[in-house]
């Protein structure tokens, strides 16, 4: 099929979904479905960093192009932040779900986060194109942002509320300063580093543990061998647990919206059916769609692959 026919069905796909008053929103709402849109003729590899959430975004991703009609590889569950970027300025990933402050922090080098969600996203955008010729496209209103959380029973004894009282914890009752984190946020500068220089506090050395994801969750949750445990804000298994986030009281941590990034010669390609698939499904991933999803998978042991489908079939976006 010509790409010509494609744009004008990729026209008449838009018109019918605004004559329906499709929108996609959160709860159920309906965005048009993907079937709608033909990418019959287009391959593409689609991948994903390896924590849950990811790969939830990656098997909608990887469904919703099945959906059009595309031929896709899997590749979701790449090691990490590194690994996923650079398969995809490598060319070995089209496409895959990162968020504005990784973009910006991570990716791009800034030290300082930019507090207004929109203006962050729009300036990640534009320098990763101009620097990278990565193409972002909507993203959702979900902010998948990094905290420090402790058991809910630890919290009072323990006497941190925000990230500033941990200085004085530290320096009165260092033995009670204990905290696992993964080794990726270890070393980041939007991570444990950049936070220990913001709030003017180490922790102890032998007072941080290196764990895997879930780990951490389960040793936060155990107070063994910490009071504190890096905790993604959207995860299920805070509340699951009983554990309490300890308020960013500086602000340190960047705004975290997701964000489907593709590489620019695919964009130039397909720009306008992809943003046709995905616009709508990024609307509505909102928190608490977000979070229940994570949720299910890492608190009932659905599979992630299994509860991307649901999502998108409950809201209309695939039939």
């Amino acid at each position: 099929m010509g790409r010509s026919m494609l744009r004008l069905m990729g026209l008449l796909v838009v018109v019918a979904m605004v004559a329906a008053g499709c929108g996609g929103a959160g709860g159920g709402a309906s965005g048009g479905s993907a079937g709608e849109v033909d990418l019959s003729d287009a391959d593409f590899v689609v991948g994903s960093k390896d924590f849950t959430e990811q790969l939830i975004l990656g098997y909608i991703t990887l469904q919703a192009l099945e959906a059009t009609g595309a031929s896709v590889e899997d590749q979701i569950g790449l090691a990490g932040t590194d690994a996923a970027r650079q398969a995809l300025i490598g060319g070995d990933i089209d496409m895959y779900w990162e968020y504005t402050g990784t973009i910006w922090i991570n990716h791009l080098g800034n030290t300082k986060p930019i507090p207004d969600p929109e203006r962050q996203y729009n300036e990640a955008a534009k320098a990763d194109m101009e620097e990278n010729q990565l193409k972002l496209l909507d993203p959702a209103p979900f902010n998948n942002t990094y905290a420090l959380a402790i058991r809910n029973d630890a919290a009072e004894d323990v006497g941190v509320e925000k990230l500033s009282d941990l200085k004085t914890l530290v320096e009165e009752n260092p033995d009670e300063a204990t905290v696992c984190v993964e080794s990726e946020f270890n070393s980041r500068d939007d991570g444990l580093p950049g936070m220990e220089e913001e709030y003017g506090f180490q922790f102890p050395k032998g007072n941080i543990s290196l764990f895997d994801t879930g780990v951490v969750y389960q040793r936060t949750d155990k107070g063994d061998p910490c009071n504190f445990g890096e905790v993604f804000v959207t995860d299920g298994r805070i509340s699951a647990l009983g554990l309490t986030v300890i308020e960013d009281d500086k602000n340190f941590f960047p705004i975290y919206n997701p964000a489907l990034e593709v590489r620019k010669e695919t964009y130039d390609e397909y720009g306008e059916q992809l943003d046709q698939v995905f616009g709508p499904i990024a609307k509505a991933l909102d928190t608490k769609t977000m979070t229940d999803m994570n949720a299910r998978v890492d608190v009932d042991g659905e599979l992630p692959e299994d509860v991307a489908e649901d999502f998108l079939s409950e809201n209309g976006f695939v039939e």
